[in-house]
């Protein structure tokens, strides 16, 4: 039970908070819901909220869902959320679906039943729309429609005790507990260490016993050669099995696997100082953020090893124990009573991510929906003038790429905001506080640019300078971190001056925290790029600022994260800082690291990156910073997001100007696409926004061994449809052709519509500057987003034939089109584009080069292309 867990976690951790609150709100009936879910006296309502509030309440208490389906009066809560969202209650045609689906992977099925029977009343009671009832009743199906735990048999033999299920078979040796993973016919999955399997207690294990066997779990008691015991809670089902250890007294706790080669992920500590993706070798028992090479912020000990099918993670707060050797793969805590939640994951890629999702939606590392604007182009402030911002520098700036035709849909002004004057202001924790000389009239400064369509960040950290305006309330509250019980001020890589740190782990320190957020929010700021750095001294618990990205996004504000564990608490992955003067190739693995652990909405930094700062770079009219300027932006331009910075105009060239702007619009072209694409990762886990070669094709060969430095095969497959091959890495001021790889299937140059069929080599492949590094394959249809504009075009590529359908969602992130391909050709003459929701023929363009058909998109319409067949 999520309960039993959680109070298990509780008395590891010492957390005071008590779960059963929310329940008791909900249970007062329609007044304190109100006041509950924040919705009192609002002219606008989430649903979605409703509905996952309305969720979490039910999942405080088995009888507290066995309530709500036998009690009317249970159904107050929702009743008086939904009058109070009005007219606005058929939104939940689309959220409630979109919900159930995301609390459906959280695998609770109880959960999802009783939300789901309490929400139909509501809407009943509130004379919901016929539609609206009848997609909740429908999502009530779904929410019944399968179980979390799998089916599976304990048999206990004299030396083995064997877990069997459909999928996969997981045997125990009694001896040294050492356990292994295998298919059903016997291939070997992930195979037992060659000498022990559990270090606990100073010791290794040498003895296993089978205590007991329940529906849900299997309890061991495993005894070391200290003579020490540790109890094991296994808890198997269909994609994953979980392992608890714990132990009497506080100790290191390892658990060990033979090898799972090749294997990858492990985020920002995959990147820096490695020369490939493949992380075998790894070894590190200080496994943290910001630990040395490197600032490692977004961090993560998920490990996949595609080829086996097999994946496994130690999820842990604290400082854990990762290796990755050849004959050795072992993952643990340096210090703890309890290891509570070690998933090992068994499937293809697909079953692991959605199964890795859950996993994360289960502990308290929930991953969110992303925000649209996001996923277009962007424009950083530090990038363009460093520390030189102000009403007049920023404005001249954007306005001049909006005028050379940047389609920019987001900014951030990530510095010199807060009054200059005072060195305790001197931070981005000035909470609406601005320089008055720099930004006289902020409001109307924030105004213009959303004016222009776009969306305002703002930097911001957790740091609180010492004698900053707000440190002495955090100090008297107890809102910061402490050492040895009082608050600590330490010295951090910025702010400059010793600051506090905010206790992310205090539920009222978060409250603190979003509510002076909203000082900034109040002047028209839409979300922030979290960018707290320099911070390893403080020795701060892994997650410490997830707790706060989370609240703000649960009030839609929009995070570009920087920091972060496990889960996706923010719209976009941002990767450590990558500059001219740093290993050009970091960029692509760092990225590809992402996307392996499990948060792919990858974003590479600023184009060209941050300029000044003391940094070694030749004149910006040199032709390596040109080049250098020029291949950046294509490889940026094919991840999930962008952003410019230093204009392209500094550097004395009419070509820079001219690939630099082509690459921005070829990002903005593809935003809803990669939108799309990022939508389905949210929903099914895998990283459709960036799929490395071995995930989207873990049984071809030839798709392992190119992440390397050596061999430069930085591809991926961005969304379903489009094979990125961008030239990337150190040579990019000398190379002109690389080795492109084509897996099986039909593949066409997104430039010359020439078709290729891999598997295949593409030996010296020419990818001069100005080239789109490109192929279209797979589903063989996009949307493109019109420029100048936001109007949308289906691109289907002549490709696939006879059965292929792409799902696509528009920006509001519910709205979905699909477009089928049951055509039997390409001709044009013969083939037909139909609009199947309204029955209607739909007029379409065929290009004459690459053979593509295009026609517009109406949001929610579905598409269906037949005929086709050649004339005799």
């Amino acid at each position: 039970m999520r309960v039993q867990r959680k109070d298990a976690e509780t008395q590891r951790r010492g957390d005071k908070t008590d779960s059963s609150v929310p329940f008791q709100c909900y249970r007062q009936g329609s007044s304190q819901a109100a006041k509950f879910f924040g919705v009192r006296g609002q002219t606008k309502c989430d649903p979605a909220l409703a509905f996952r509030q309305t969720a979490f309440s039910l999942s405080q208490s088995a009888v507290a869902a066995s309530l709500c389906r036998r009690t009317p009066k249970s159904f107050r809560c929702s009743f008086a959320v939904l009058r109070l969202c009005g007219s606005r209650v058929s939104r939940f045609q689309n959220l409630v679906a979109a919900e159930v689906t995301r609390l459906k992977l959280q695998g609770n099925q109880s959960l999802l039943t009783s939300a789901a029977t309490v929400l139909k009343e509501a809407l009943l009671k509130a004379d919901a729309p016929k539609s609206t009832l009848v997609a909740l009743l429908v999502a009530g199906l779904i929410a019944t429609g399968s179980g979390f735990a799998a089916s599976f048999q304990v048999r206990d033999t004299n030396g083995v005790i064997t877990v069997a299920t459909p999928h996969y078979r997981l045997d125990i040796a009694k001896k040294d507990f050492r356990y292994g993973f295998t298919r059903p016919d016997g291939t070997v999955i992930a195979p037992p260490n060659a000498e022990f399997g559990l270090e606990f207690g100073g010791g290794r294990s040498v003895d296993t016993a089978l205590r007991s066997s329940g529906p849900q779990t299997l309890t061991l008691e495993v005894t070391n050669d200290k003579g020490a015991r540790a109890t094991v809670e296994i808890e198997p089902s269909e994609h994953h099995v979980r392992f608890s250890v714990t132990q009497p007294q506080t100790n290191r706790i390892l658990a060990r696997l033979g090898g799972i080669s090749p294997a990858f992920g492990l985020a920002d500590h995959a990147a820096f100082g490695r020369t490939n993706t493949d992380v075998t070798g790894y070894s590190d028992g200080r496994f943290r953020a910001q630990e040395p090479p490197g600032s490692k912020r977004l961090v993560s000990n998920f490990v996949i090893s595609p080829r086996r099918g097999f994946a496994m993670v130690n999820m842990e707060k604290g400082t854990k124990l990762v290796r990755v050797r050849a004959d050795d793969a072992a993952q643990g805590v340096a210090a703890a009573t309890q290891m509570p939640a070690v998933y090992y994951f068994i499937g293809t890629p697909p079953e692991i991510y959605a199964a890795f999702l859950q996993a994360r939606n289960r502990e308290g590392y929930p991953v969110f929906k992303p925000k649209y604007e996001f996923f277009g182009v962007g424009w950083e402030a530090f990038g363009a003038l460093g520390w030189n911002t102000n009403e007049k520098t920023v404005t001249e700036n954007v306005e001049r790429y909006l005028g050379l035709g940047y389609p920019l849909e987001w900014m951030v002004v990530g510095s010199g905001f807060w009054p200059n004057e005072d060195p305790a202001m001197r931070a981005t924790t000035s909470f609406g506080l601005w320089d008055k000389s720099r930004y006289p009239d902020p409001r109307r400064f924030i105004e213009r640019f959303k004016n222009r369509g776009l969306k305002f960040f703002l930097g911001l950290r957790i740091s609180f300078i010492e004698d900053g305006p707000y440190s002495a309330e955090g100090v008297a509250k107890g809102y910061f971190l402490k050492e040895n019980g009082q608050a600590k001020a330490w010295q951090l890589g910025f702010p400059k001056r010793p600051a506090y740190l905010l206790d992310g782990e205090n539920p009222d320190a978060v409250k603190w925290y979003v509510g002076l957020c909203r000082k900034w929010l109040d002047f028209g700021v839409d979300g922030f790029k979290e960018d707290l750095f320099g911070y390893d001294i403080a020795k701060m618990r892994e997650g410490n600022i997830d707790a706060v990205n989370q609240a703000l996004m649960d009030k839609g504000v929009f995070i570009m994260g920087r920091n972060g564990y496990l889960g996706s608490a923010c719209d976009t992955h941002r990767i450590e800082d990558f500059n001219f003067d740093q290993n050009q190739d970091r960029g692509p693995i760092n990225c590809l690291a992402f996307a392996y652990s499990g948060f792919p909405y990858a974003y590479p930094d600023i184009t060209g990156g941050t300029f000044g700062e003391g940094r070694k770079m030749p004149p910006l009219n040199d032709p390596r910073m040109q080049a250098y300027m020029m291949r950046v932006a294509q490889f940026d331009a094919v991840n999930p997001s962008m952003a410019m910075g230093m204009g392209p105009w500094n550097f004395g060239s009419p070509q820079v100007e001219q690939v630099m702007l082509a690459a921005a619009q070829l990002h903005a072209r593809l935003h809803p696409y990669i939108y799309s694409a990022a939508v389905d990762a949210y929903e099914t886990g895998f990283p459709w926004t960036m799929t490395p070669l071995p995930l989207a094709f873990p049984d071809d060969p030839q798709a392992y061994g190119r992440e390397t430095t050596a061999v430069r095969g930085y591809q991926w497959m961005l969304g379903p449809s489009l094979l990125a091959t961008p030239l990337y890495g150190n040579d990019y001021a000398t190379a002109t052709t690389r080795d492109v790889y084509l897996p099986a299937g039909q593949w066409i140059d997104y430039d010359t519509g020439e078709v290729h069929t891999g598997p295949k080599l593409l030996a010296r492949f020419p990818l001069p500057v100005g080239k789109t590094p490109l192929f279209v394959g797979g589903k063989g249809v996009l949307v493109w987003r019109e420029l100048p504009g936001q109007s949308l075009q289906a691109v289907v590529y002549p490709i696939a034939a006879n059965g292929s359908t792409y799902r696509f969602t528009h920006r509001d992130g519910t709205t979905r089109t699909k477009i089928v391909n049951d055509n039997t050709g390409w001709n044009a003459d013969t083939l037909k584009v139909t609009d199947t929701t309204k029955n209607k023929p739909v007029a379409f363009e065929r290009d004459t080069r690459t053979g593509v058909i295009r026609f517009p998109l109406t949001p929610g319409h579905n598409y269906r292309l037949s005929g086709g067949a050649s004339k005799n």
